[in-house]
């Protein structure tokens, strides 16, 4: 077994083969988001809230590296690059552009056991694209060799593809793109049903997670959807905002690990 292979196996719960994973990256893109102006706080209540690995910048992975060395602790995810989108009011007037900001070894350094990048689906420029997809090859090879998993986020953003957020075909190409690359799981948008995300899910050979997006402000909506993303055949999620500026975002938490940790999703899968 590779290193790679073995650290991505320590994102999984040994029972249900799922992960619950929190996201505390946000700053990169948002700034100083609402319900975590306070970001080392942040990070140590994310953690509270006992999630199989937490997605988090390296800037705060290593301001807070004593939350996660510790036995049973979540294993951190590093989130190593940056997309301006021209959607994004604080960068409005700014084109499209798309950086790698860490490398996998500056990764591993940091203490990492996963590494994310962003497939970027809808660019306006072609070469944009071809950059995107050639530097995920290159990250796969660069992050398997000093022990990483790579995880690719396949994302339907970009001025090419503004009403196609949640297109099944086009995550679905993206999804496998991504694994045919070298990615060694997948995040990616829940499709809203369980028959397209079955689609998605069905044409990757590597683990699929749901991510979170914007907090929504029904609960039972997020349970509910998943619900139906486990049904689907999804690995886990990726929550970010319904996990920190939930309610009561510890038990929002224990609500979601039962979800997809416990047996009753199972069914249908």
């Amino acid at each position: 077994m590779s290193g790679a292979s073995l650290r991505l196996g320590r994102l999984f719960d040994s029972g249900s083969g799922r992960s619950f994973i929190a996201a505390i990256d946000h700053g990169i893109t948002l700034g100083v988001p609402t319900g975590a102006e306070d970001a080392v706080g942040a990070v140590e209540r994310v953690v509270a809230c006992e999630p199989d690995a937490v997605l988090i910048s390296p800037g705060l992975l290593s301001k807070t590296g004593d939350h996660f060395a510790r036995r049973g602790a979540p294993s951190p995810i590093v989130r190593a690059d940056w997309f301006i989108a021209t959607t994004d009011p604080h960068l409005a007037g700014y084109d499209e552009q798309y950086r790698v900001l860490v490398s996998p070894t500056h990764a591993a350094h940091l203490g990492a056991d996963a590494f994310i990048l962003f497939l970027i689906l809808g660019p306006e420029r072609g070469a944009q694209f071809a950059d995107n997809v050639r530097i995920l090859a290159q990250a796969a090879e660069d992050a398997h060799k000093v022990g990483l998993p790579l995880i690719v986020e396949a994302v339907a953003w970009g001025h090419r593809v503004p009403e196609r957020r949640k297109d099944a075909d086009l995550l679905a190409f993206g999804c496998r793109m991504a694994a045919e690359l070298g990615a060694d799981a997948v995040k990616t948008e829940w499709t809203g049903d369980v028959a397209s995300m079955r689609q998605v899910v069905d044409g990757c050979p590597v683990p699929v997670l749901v991510l979170g997006g914007p907090k929504t402000e029904d609960p039972n909506a997020l349970y509910d959807a998943t619900e139906q993303a486990m049904v689907a055949g999804a690995k886990g999620v990726v929550y970010g905002r319904n996990v920190w500026q939930a309610d009561d975002p510890v038990a929002t938490s224990r609500r979601l690990r039962e979800i997809i940790h416990s047996g009753p999703a199972l069914v249908g899968s």
